[in-house]
């Protein structure tokens, strides 16, 4: 008989879902249909195996990290359980660089005290006191080494990125968190085409997404637009060329929303540009990071452009305590 272990207590499961075992036990686990619907039942298992079944219908990154909905999971083995928020647990990192790549980005290298365990295109908190902290998505790629990848960028008045920009500096040591997040490549799927479309610093989790699906041997389209006003936004140029250069199913379009586009770039704004290239997205995956409002506009737009709503990723960099913003 399958046991379900919860907050340090473990429960016999019976014939019952986990959802069912919980509340027995006078444990609250939000829930709404019961009949793996909504989703509002979401759980993750840290250990242990979940039942195919009580992963369908999620998002396949989500699946990939073990979340599954506990009405509709029946274990067949012993498993340990939380709800999604629990284990943000916070550790501390070594600054090795910290470099600007262009005017209004800072790129910030760290190696993690312990074995940091993440995806490319995920996020952590990094904090510059007990209750001051800031998310970053991650643009480093786990197996290509054992530093992590910061793009930060300048806000004007702002707490966290004015602390970095004028005071971090290689050898410091900070305090950031583990990682979440739902933006990342989910191997499986080598010929499906992929278009990923940023603003700004949402450059960072698409480069690290890129170079990710490109190291699982990925052979579909990659096809990776940048949008900014002009070409002094641009980062990790040199980088994205050479991916071009070494890889046939790769191509980066840099483009420009105000002014002349210069010799390279696009003309117009990213979102526009990357569906007149590509405005039949049936059978893609999409990954839109950057600007809140871009983002939202790209999420109806790809999806009205063909692509399933369960193939959307997106990373809207919106609030100071919302993923990505500086």
């Amino acid at each position: 008989m399958a046991k379900v272990t919860y907050g340090g207590q473990s429960y016999e499961c019976r014939e019952n879902s986990v959802l069912d075992c919980l509340i027995t036990h006078g444990i609250p686990v939000p829930s709404s249909c019961h009949s793996g619907i909504c989703q509002s039942c979401l759980m993750r298992a840290v250990k242990g195996m979940v039942p195919e079944k009580a992963k369908a219908g999620l998002k396949l990154t989500l699946a990939a990290q073990n979340y599954f909905m506990a009405c509709s999971c029946y274990p067949e083995h012993d498993i340990e359980v939380v709800l999604p928020e629990t284990g943000m647990g916070k550790l501390a990192a070594k600054v090795t660089e910290v470099e600007l790549l262009n005017e209004d980005i800072l790129g910030v290298r760290l190696k993690p005290s312990r074995r940091f365990e993440y995806k490319a295109g995920q996020f952590i908190s990094l904090y510059m006191d007990d209750t001051t902290a800031r998310c970053y998505s991650l643009a480093s790629v786990p197996e290509l080494g054992d530093e992590l990848f910061l793009n930060v960028r300048k806000v004007p008045g702002g707490l966290v990125s004015g602390w970095l920009f004028a005071e971090l500096k290689a050898g410091d040591e900070v305090t950031i968190s583990e990682a979440t997040g739902d933006c990342f490549y989910v191997p499986g799927n080598p010929g499906q085409d992929i278009i990923l479309i940023a603003t700004g610093c949402g450059l960072a989790p698409l480069y690290g997404i890129v170079r990710d699906a490109l190291l699982h041997g990925h052979q579909g389209k990659l096809s990776l637009y940048h949008g900014s006003y002009n070409k002094e936004g641009f980062y990790l140029v040199e980088e994205l060329r050479d991916l071009e250069q070494t890889h046939a199913n790769f191509s980066y379009v840099p483009c420009v929303s105000e002014g002349e586009a210069p010799a390279g770039c696009a003309p117009g704004m990213v979102l526009d540009v990357a569906l007149a290239d590509h405005p039949d997205l049936s059978g893609w995956r999409v990954f839109l990071c950057g600007n809140p409002d871009m983002v939202n506009a790209a999420k109806k737009q790809t999806f009205f452009a063909g692509a399933s709503m369960r193939e959307i990723h997106v990373d809207p960099f919106q609030s100071a305590y919302s993923t990505g913003v500086c």
